[in-house]
C-alpha cells in the first residue's frame, strides 16, 4: 500500500530478489493518477518478468480475495495512528497480516556521511532546513549532493535514476509543479540532487561526486539511507501531531537533533507543547528553536491590494495546514483582501476543495501533470484579483501563463539562540 515513493523502494530493498514472497500488486493513493500503472521489468527485477500491476488503493479487498494474499505492507506517510490502524483493521479482518516494515530493513548504509533531514508532518520546513545545513557544510568545504524523497509520477521505467544539476534537467525529466518546488531551490544554488525509484543505485551514483550527503526527506516519511545525524523538523501551528502521525512520531524517536520551526509566528503554549512532547518521548534528543522568516518579493504589489495566495500544495491538502508562507506574507505586507478561489476553480482542483473541506482562501499548488497544470493555471487567471501571491519554492511564472502580477513568498530558517545548527555540525563534522 502506497503513493510511489515508500512502497516502492521497500519493494526494492526487501522483497525485490527474496523468493520467499510473490508481491502480486503495488495499491496507490494521495496522488491522483498515479494507479493504473506497472511497476516494469527493468524495476521489479528477474523474479518478475512481467512487472507488477498498479491499483488504486480502493481495489485492495478485491486483491485480496483475488489473490489470496496473506501480508499487506503498510508503506505511506503523513497520516494519522488512527487512520493506520483503520486500514489494518480492514486489512485484518479480510484475512491477512498487516505489517509496517522498520529502519533495519528498509534503510542503506552509505560509504560516504549523511545528513537527513526530516519531519513530523509535511510542511513544517524541512526544505528551508536542508538548504540551511547544505549551506553551512559547503562554507566548511565540503562537496554536498542532496537526495530527495521519491516523486515518481511519471514513466517509471524512465524515472529510475535521476540527477539535477541545471534548469534544464527540470525540463528533461518532464518535472511536475512538485517536483519543481523540490528541486530548484538546490539548482539555483549550484548544487547536485538525486532522486527517483532505485535508490541503492542513486546512493551509488551520488557517492561519485559527495562528500556528505543530505537526504531531505518527503511528507514526514523515515530517510531510506543511514543517517549518521538525524535532524527532525517540528511544527508549532500542529501541536501533539508529533506522537500522533505515522511515521512522524517514529522520527521523533529516532531524531538526534529536532528543529521547532515557526516560533516567531506560532502561539508560545503550543511551543511549549512540543518541546515537552519532545522530551517525553526522546529526552537525549538536542532541541533547536527556528523561526521561519518570511519575505516578499515587490512587497508594493501586494499593499492595499486584492490578492489571490497559492500555498504549496501538500503542506495544505494531505498537510492539514489551512494556510502557508503566503498567507502570512500577504498579511504582513498590507493587502486589503485574500479572495477567495473555491468559486472559480475548476476540474481536480474544484474536487480538491470538495476533499479537503478546511481550505478557504488559499489555493493549492496542486500540478502532478500537464493536464493538472492547465487547470491550475485556468483557476488562478479566472480568480478576480488584483495580484497573485505564490508561496510556493518555485516561481509558476516559469510553467504558466498568468494573466495578473504575480510576487513571491519566499522563507528562509533563522535559529534562535544556541544550540544551532552551525555548532552542532562543526562539532560531528570536525
Amino acid at each position: 500500500m502506497g503513493a510511489a515513493g515508500r512502497d516502492f523502494h521497500n519493494f526494492n530493498v526487501f522483497y525485490r530478489h527474496n523468493k520467499a514472497y510473490e508481491v502480486v500488486a503495488f495499491t496507490a493513493t494521495q496522488i491522483p493518477g498515479i494507479e493504473s500503472r506497472t511497476y516494469p521489468r527493468v524495476l521489479a527485477g528477474s523474479l518478475y518478468p512481467k512487472g507488477i500491476p498498479i491499483r488504486s488503493e480502493e481495489q485492495l479487498l478485491d486483491i485480496i480475495r483475488k489473490h489470496g494474499v496473506g501480508e499487506v505492507v503498510f508503506a505511506y506517510s503523513d497520516v494519522s495512528h488512527e487512520y493506520v490502524m483503520h486500514k489494518g483493521s480492514a486489512v485484518i479482518a479480510a484475512g491477512p497480516d498487516f505489517r509496517l516494515m522498520g529502519a533495519s530493513n528498509t534503510m542503506l548504509k552509505s560509504k560516504k556521511p549523511v545528513v537527513s533531514i526530516c519531519a513530523v508532518r509535511t510542511g513544517c520546513g524541512k526544505s528551508q532546513t536542508s538548504r540551511k545545513v547544505c549551506k553551512i557544510l559547503q562554507d566548511r568545504g565540503y562537496r554536498v549532493v542532496a537526495v530527495r524523497h521519491p516523486m515518481p509520477y511519471g514513466d517509471l521505467s524512465k524515472q529510475i535514476c535521476e540527477r539535477f544539476g541545471t534548469f534544464q534537467d527540470l525540463d528533461k525529466y518532464q518535472c511536475t509543479i512538485e517536483e519543481r518546488e523540490e528541486y530548484e531551490a538546490y539548482v539555483a544554488r549550484g548544487m547536485v540532487i538525486y532522486a527517483g525509484v532505485d535508490y541503492e543505485r542513486i546512493l551509488h551514483e551520488a557517492e561519485k561526486e559527495a562528500d556528505v550527503i543530505i537526504w531531505d526527506g518527503g511528507n514526514n516519511d523515515l530517510p531510506f539511507y543511514k543517517p549518521d545525524l538525524q535532524i527532525v523538523v517540528a511544527d508549532p501551528y500542529r501541536p501533539n501531531h508529533e506522537l500522533t502521525y505515522h511515521p512522524g512520531e517514529a522520527n521523533i524517536r529516532m531524531a538526534d537533533v529536532v528543529v521547532i520551526n515557526k516560533v516567531n509566528t506560532a502561539d508560545p503554549k503550543n511551543v511549549e507543547t512540543v518541546r515537552k512532547n519532545i522530551q517525553e518521548v526522546n529526552p537525549k534528543a538536542t532541541i533547536i528553536m527556528g523561526a521561519s522568516v518570511v519575505t516578499l518579493d515587490n512587497p508594493e504589489i501586494v499593499k492595499g491590494k486584492r490578492v489571490l495566495v497559492i500555498e504549496d500544495g501538500p503542506t495544505v491538502t494531505h498537510g492539514g495546514m489551512p494556510y502557508g508562507a503566503g498567507t502570512i506574507a500577504a498579511q504582513m505586507f498590507g493587502a486589503s483582501e485574500i479572495v477567495d478561489p473555491r468559486p472559480f476553480a475548476v476540474g481536480s482542483i474544484q474536487k480538491a476543495y470538495e476533499k479537503f473541506t478546511h481550505l478557504a482562501n488559499v489555493l493549492p499548488a496542486l500540478g502532478y501533470g500537464e493536464h493538472q497544470i492547465k487547470e491550475l493555471q485556468e483557476t488562478i487567471n479566472a480568480t478576480p484579483c488584483d495580484a497573485v501571491v505564490v508561496g510556493t519554492p518555485i516561481d509558476l511564472r516559469k510553467v504558466m501563463n498568468l494573466n495578473k502580477p504575480a510576487v513571491r513568498a519566499r522563507y528562509e530558517l533563522e535559529e534562535l539562540g544556541s544550540p544551532n545548527l552551525e555548532e552542532l555540525l562543526s562539532k560531528r563534522f570536525k
